[in-house]
């Protein structure tokens, strides 16, 4: 063990859990209840059983802080789309290798596919309720814009 909670892995430097939050940017608490409902796996533990904290982990944390402020994903909604996006690189890495045959990757491609247009259906569901929560929204600003406009107008004048 390094200095505050850092420890050096195969990969590089480990961080313990309260510099791997410190520098993701959330608390002690999300990093476990993340670990707790599948959407974090720590690349590392000690003997003792304290979690330690990757690049890669931290690459991941930033990603679902993403995907909540970004498209105001739920968790579980984060869990669909960080499961399609960790089988989309299994399958670019499996067509990759020099012994998967043409069928394969032929098959392969045809997930990757389904895969890519579930993702795309999850970002335009978001995106087709955030234009209807606009389009609301503008309507009671139009609704409130025409309020104040009758009464501003003197009563008995006509504009």
């Amino acid at each position: 063990m390094t200095d505050a909670g850092k420890a050096k892995g195969p990969g590089g430097e480990l961080l313990g859990i309260g510099a791997a939050a410190a520098r993701a940017g959330v608390s002690e608490r999300a990093l476990r209840y993340y670990q707790q409902i599948g959407l974090l796996t720590p690349c590392a533990s000690t003997p003792g059983g304290m979690r330690r904290y990757s690049e890669d982990d931290l690459a991941r944390v930033a990603r679902i802080r993403q995907l909540q402020t970004l498209l105001g994903l739920n968790l579980d909604e984060i869990a669909v789309l960080l499961r399609n996006e960790d089988r989309l690189a299994e399958i670019r890495e499996a067509c990759r290798r020099e012994h998967t045959t043409a069928a394969d990757r032929r098959e392969l491609c045809a997930e990757s596919l389904r895969l890519q247009e579930e993702l795309r259906d999850t970002v335009r569901a978001k995106r087709q309720a955030i234009d209807g929560f606009l389009a609301d929204l503008d309507a009671r600003i139009t609704k409130t814009r025409d309020l104040l406009d009758q009464m501003t107008t003197p009563a008995g004048v006509m504009s």
